[in-house]
């Protein structure tokens, strides 16, 4: 049975983190995302854990990777510029397939911007905010009950994969209160470890598939790890065979596995002519205008991927033949846009409608834009 509870966005990931088996926090302070690290301080030494406010968003990285290798599941959580400053610990674990969960609320920016308004302007940031070729997971929620949701399962999609899991939230959704149903029992993804003794381990070895086994740090499996092209013993290659295999290896153990990775949301587009494009709170918006614009006769639905990252490239191909315009809807001046039109410009239009002023665009604006485009 599940035990329905009112909770804000924050603390819904805090929570969820707990049931997912996270035992570790390492953070700092910083509007809107404050809320989590607050919550988990209070509840995870209950829980045996560990919570530690470091004193910057570069060392908080440091902290999860390091007690990731330890065993540990652990989380940090940030916005707008410390997400921009963790980025340099986040391609370590990225390179090194460390499983580590961030949590980024999004705010106005660039630079300090809009500190206690919401935005969605880190989603390409969330994509390539690294420099290099990689993959990356991101999952976006529209509700305090999908957020829920979602953090456990970018844990056990961190754990599966052994990379590192993003979160993006935003302001509206991390500081609402909604009901919540919280279950007594959830699925629960526990990263592989090694079957063979410590003197036949190797932590980047090939042959074991795409994601090797990851033994924890303590447990007699000595092992390098390094942010340099490594070969199997995780010692530093460069070999350009090694190099491209290992780096091979690392990217398609996300894009080959995208079927099980990709969830997307479709709003009653069944028959439907046209579709709105919609990421977190905005698909709260475009949900009820496609609500209003059916009671007018307009046959028009949601599509609203819950994974932004890696894209829903074949979900997004089959709506593009289905209808005959699809309007992307940003709180941003355009960044998922051009994705979009990659896909779906050779079987649909494409219309653009966004800002980033701190405040949601209302139902009725966003329908007054789409008659306008259609009629």
């Amino acid at each position: 049975m599940a035990k329905r509870k009112i909770i804000s966005g924050n603390h819904a990931v805090a929570e969820a983190a707990i049931k997912a088996g996270c035992r570790f926090f390492a953070g700092y302070p910083i509007t809107p995302s404050s809320e989590i690290a607050e919550k988990l301080s209070e509840v995870l030494p209950k829980y045996g854990g560990r919570f530690i406010q470091m004193e910057d968003e570069l060392a908080s990285m440091g902290a999860v990777i390091g007690a990731s290798l330890t065993g540990a599941k652990v989380l940090t959580a940030t916005s707008g510029p410390g997400f921009s400053l963790k980025q340099e610990n986040l391609g370590f674990a990225i390179m090194a397939e460390i499983p580590v969960v961030v949590v980024n609320v999004q705010r106005g920016g660039p630079s300090t911007g809009l500190p206690t308004f919401t935005s969605q302007q880190d989603l390409m940031q969330a994509r390539w905010g690294r420099h290099g070729d990689q993959e990356i997971i991101v999952l976006m929620p529209d509700s305090v009950q999908e957020t829920y949701d979602l953090t456990i399962r970018a844990f056990n999609l961190a754990e599966k994969y052994r990379t590192p899991v993003i979160l993006l939230s935003d302001e509206v959704i991390s500081h609402m209160s909604e009901p919540v149903d919280i279950p007594d029992e959830v699925e629960i993804v526990d990263r592989a470890k090694p079957d063979v003794p410590p003197e036949e381990y190797y932590p980047f070895d090939s042959s074991k598939g795409l994601v090797p086994p990851l033994a924890p740090y303590g447990t007699g499996y000595r092992y390098h790890i390094t942010g340099l092209n490594h070969d199997k013993t995780g010692f530093p290659s460069n070999d350009p065979e090694i190099v491209h295999n290992q780096m091979l290896r690392k990217l398609n153990k996300i894009r080959k596995n995208t079927d099980d990775i990709v969830e997307v949301e479709e709003f009653k587009l069944k028959g439907a002519k046209y579709a709105i494009f919609a990421l977190g709170s905005v698909g709260r918006t475009a949900k009820q205008t496609v609500i209003n614009l059916r009671k007018e006769g307009v046959p028009i639905g949601v599509f609203r991927p819950k994974t932004l990252w890696p894209f829903p490239e074949k979900e997004i191909i089959e709506l593009g033949k289905k209808v005959e315009k699809i309007f992307v809807i940003e709180l941003n001046y355009g960044q998922i846009i051009g994705e979009v039109e990659r896909w779906v410009s050779k079987y649909t239009e494409v219309e653009w409608y966004g800002r980033a002023t701190g405040r949601l665009i209302p139902p009725r604006e966003i329908g007054a834009f789409i008659k306008e485009k259609i009629e």
